[in-house]
C-alpha cells in the first residue's frame, strides 16, 4: 500500500479539492484510472464539501450536534445528473465515483458509519477506501466530541481483476497484531487549522523547484499532535526518497512513532531499493 498517497488523499478530501496535481505526485499511475485532469470529475472532497453548494461534512456535524437521534444524515457523493452513463451505455467520464453515499448515526455517544459503494476493486481501491472513510469517521467524531462506533461498508460489486490476482496473493500478509496508536479526533477549529497547514506543506513539497533541505524542513512541526506529525513524516520521507535522498528519508521515517505507517513505508521503499 502506498501510505503516502493514502495520507495525501485524505488531506485532499478534507480540503475539498479536485485537482489532479496534488495527488499525482504521490501516485504517478493515477492518470491511468482517472484521466489526465487537470481537475477530476469524481473528486470525493469536492463532492462532499463544494459540489452541492454546501459543505456536507460541516452540515452533518451541526445537525448531529443539535440532534444526535437524527436518522437523516446522508453524505452524497453520487450525482445522477453528471454521473449516469450516456444513453448508449458509455461512461460520461473516466473518473466516475465508486463511493455513492455515507450514512452517519450517533448511537450510545458513538459515531456509527455506513459506507455504500457501487463498485469496489479489492486490490487498488478497497484499502484506500477504508483509510478515506474511517479517517473521516474519526475526524467528525472528534468534531462532535464523541468516540467512533463501528464502520460498515456495503460493496455492491466487490471484485478482483484476473490480471491482478497474482499481485493480490503476493501482497497478502498475516497481521502481527500491531494496532494504529494514532487518532485524528480533535475539535473542529483545531482540526481545520491542522489540515489547512498540511495542505499548505504538501503544496510546497510537490513544487518541482523545492530543494531537499526545504523538503526536510517541512517535517519539523512540534506544535502539532503526534498523529499529524506522523502523517507529515511519511510525506516528507517519501518526497525525500523521490529526490534521491534515501538516508535523509530513512532518518525522517525512523522518527515516526506509528508502527503501521513505518512498516508500510519501509516495505514499499525497501522493495524499490532492492529493484
Amino acid at each position: 500500500m502506498n501510505v503516502a498517497f493514502a495520507i495525501a488523499d485524505l488531506v485532499w478530501i478534507m480540503s475539498g479539492r479536485s485537482d489532479l496535481k496534488f495527488l499525482k505526485y504521490w501516485n504517478r499511475e493515477l492518470p491511468r484510472f482517472v484521466g489526465e485532469g487537470p481537475e477530476l470529475h469524481g473528486a470525493y472532497g469536492h463532492r462532499l464539501r463544494e459540489h452541492l453548494t454546501l459543505d456536507q461534512l460541516k452540515r452533518a456535524y451541526e445537525a448531529l450536534g443539535a440532534n444526535p437521534e437524527t436518522r437523516q444524515i446522508v453524505l452524497q457523493v453520487w450525482d445522477s445528473d453528471i454521473d449516469l452513463p450516456n444513453p448508449d451505455g458509455t461512461p460520461v467520464n473516466q473518473d466516475i465515483p465508486c463511493n455513492v453515499a455515507s450514512l452517519l448515526k450517533v448511537r450510545g455517544d458513538r459515531l456509527e458509519w455506513t459506507q455504500i459503494m457501487r463498485s469496489n476493486d479489492v486490490f487498488r481501491g478497497l484499502p484506500y477506501n477504508f483509510v478515506q472513510f474511517t479517517c473521516l469517521q474519526e475526524i467528525i467524531a472528534g468534531w462532535l466530541g464523541i468516540e467512533c462506533g463501528s464502520y460498515n461498508q456495503v460493496s455492491d460489486s466487490l471484485h478482483v481483476y484476473e490480471h491482478e490476482m497474482e499481485d493480490v496473493i503476493k501482497s497478502t500478509e498475516s497481521s502481527d497484531g500491531t494496532v494504529n496508536p494514532d487518532c485524528l479526533s480533535l475539535p473542529l477549529h483545531q482540526s481545520k487549522l491542522l489540515f489547512a497547514e498540511m495542505e499548505n506543506r504538501i503544496d510546497r513539497m510537490i513544487e518541482p523547484t523545492i530543494s531537499a533541505a526545504e523538503i526536510e524542513s517541512l517535517a519539523a512541526w512540534d506544535e502539532a499532535p503526534m498523529a499529524y506529525r506522523n502523517m507529515m513524516s511519511v510525506l516528507v520521507a517519501t518526497a525525500l526518497h523521490r529526490n534521491d535522498q534515501r538516508k535523509k528519508a530513512e532518518r525522517i521515517i525512523s522518527g515516526c512513532t506509528n508502527p503501521i505507517y513505518a512498516r508500510l513505508w519501509n516495505g514499499r521503499f525497501r522493495r524499490k531499493n532492492r529493484g
